[in-house]
């Protein structure tokens, strides 16, 4: 085997790029939030095929114009939205694992469909462990995003050969539907059976008002909910504000909020949602309890 130590170097880099994992578990009591991958399905993905441990940390890329170097050969896998990418000026035809040898670099380009770009390293990228996680969060980590002239160290550890098996190849037709499904929440038996029609039969958009927080739907409900105590919520909770707003919570969103919890939503719609772009279009299909 041949084992030394490598780090990528961030040669230019669009807003909301950053190290994710699994989150943080066991701090919300403090008001800590989750944080971790918005698309749990792709960063399993790459830690899968690269046979890494599921906790392993993963790069999150939300917006084109990134261009990093490796210095030090390494196993990738890259999943999430379909981009144009290239390394060493190469195009890669279909988003799946490869090496990358010593000084390559590699571009992220315009997003063809998808919001969000995982890339992942053997044995994962190597940033501080914060309360049990690298996951990047203001005033957890030293920084909430990454920018031009970071670096960030991962270790090599790669068979002499190739392992002979298969190569796996990124399909990103799951996140191309519409439908997300969701459990009624607490609050959900409160709304007007006209609002309940609209959930269930309507159409909904992505406003710009979309990150890491959570997503704001352009399409309003009526709200005739009474006030309610400040409760606990998690990443995929649907709120209904005031204004008839339906908030979807993201992985850095707080962690207490008094606003009715109409819906939670799947851990795959989660996913889903997450792949969307402002103005896109979602519909809700309710499960049984």
């Amino acid at each position: 085997m041949n084992e030394s130590k490598g780090h990528i170097t961030l040669l230019k880099t669009g807003p909301g790029t950053s190290i994710q994992d699994l989150g943080r578990t066991g701090w919300t009591q403090f008001g800590v939030p989750l944080s971790g991958a918005m698309d749990s399905v792709s960063a399993a993905w790459v830690n899968h095929v690269l046979r890494n441990k599921p906790t392993d940390a993963v790069l999150e890329i939300s917006q084109p114009g990134l261009k990093l170097e490796f210095s030090a050969a390494c196993e990738i896998a890259i999943s999430g939205a379909q981009a144009s990418i290239t390394i060493n000026e190469k195009p890669i035809q279909a988003l799946s694992q490869m090496r990358i040898v010593p000084k390559s670099i590699l571009d992220v380009g315009v997003f063809d469909s998808g919001a969000r770009v995982y890339i992942g390293i053997r044995h994962g990228f190597q940033t501080a462990l914060q309360l049990g996680s690298r996951s990047f969060f203001k005033e957890i980590t030293e920084k909430p995003a990454l920018q031009k002239g970071d670096v960030i160290p991962y270790p090599t550890n790669l068979p002499n050969q190739a392992s002979g098996l298969s190569n796996p190849r990124w399909d990103a037709g799951w996140y191309q539907t519409e439908l997300l499904e969701f459990y009624p929440g607490p609050d959900y038996r409160l709304l007007s059976q006209d609002s309940r029609d609209k959930i269930l039969q309507g159409d909904f958009r992505l406003s710009n008002s979309s990150s890491r927080m959570g997503t704001i739907l352009m399409e309003t409900l009526e709200d005739t909910l009474p006030e309610l105590p400040t409760n606990p919520v998690y990443p995929g909770t649907v709120q209904l504000t005031s204004g008839g707003k339906l908030i979807v919570l993201g992985r850095d969103a707080q962690v207490t909020g008094g606003y009715p919890r109409i819906m939670f939503l799947t851990e795959f719609a989660q996913s889903v949602l997450a792949q969307k772009k402002p103005g896109q279009q979602i519909r809700f299909s309710m499960l049984s309890l």
